[in-house]
């Protein structure tokens, strides 16, 4: 899917973006991407994508088998007060002016860690625009204060979302039952867990900045 060395994605960061933040920098961006803070006007542009994207979305996340605007307009209500509580970071995915998907840092994995979900409308799929997206949440992730790790969480029946975690370098720490079965009508309810420490994301920042040079 990422056809470019992520040395090659250069982000552009805010410049509230500094060492130790509380909050992740608003918006990010890339030579091929962008992310921005979802906002109640990303209403209309976010329920095109998901109603164009649902037999790509159906069967992996639960909450594609009810989508609505007004299940929409909720969600971008909750995503602006989990930003506040410091509960989830989400953004949109964007390519020039088009929402393409969306990705997001959640806090779900307990002390010092965050955990990274994403999804894209399928026709964007296969250009590496996952992988640059979710470059981009390690690097906001890793400068949040108290965080030493960011995990990626799938079923093991979708492999395409491990293999952004493989690009990026992560390792498949673990293989675990669900407790309450597959979470949608695709997945066998085995989690597959990937792991990336602070450490082992800034020792490969630098390999590629070194390659770079």
């Amino acid at each position: 899917m990422c056809r470019q060395p992520i040395m090659r994605c250069r982000l552009r960061l805010d410049r509230e973006n500094i060492r130790c933040m509380e909050k992740p920098a608003e918006s990010l961006s890339s030579d091929q991407v962008g992310l921005h803070r979802w906002r109640m006007s990303d209403l209309d542009a976010l329920e095109r994508a998901i109603y164009e994207s649902l037999d790509h979305l159906v069967p992996w996340m639960p909450w594609a088998a009810d989508p609505g605007r007004q299940q929409t307009a909720d969600f971008l209500t909750r995503k602006q007060k989990e930003w506040e509580t410091k509960e989830a970071f989400d953004y949109a995915i964007t390519s020039g002016s088009v929402l393409i998907g969306a990705c997001g840092l959640m806090r779900r994995i307990g002390a010092g860690g965050l955990d990274i979900g994403y999804w894209l409308h399928p026709r964007w799929t296969g250009r590496g625009l996952a992988t640059m997206a979710t470059a981009a949440l390690v690097g906001q992730g890793f400068q949040l204060a108290g965080i030493d790790r960011i995990e990626i969480h799938h079923d093991a029946a979708n492999p395409a979302s491990g293999a952004v975690a493989r690009r990026l370098g992560f390792a498949e720490v673990e293989r675990r039952q669900a407790p309450e079965g597959p979470a949608a009508p695709g997945g066998v309810g085995i989690d597959v867990i990937w792991r990336m420490s602070a450490v082992q994301w800034k020792a490969r920042t630098a390999e590629h900045a070194e390659g770079a040079s």
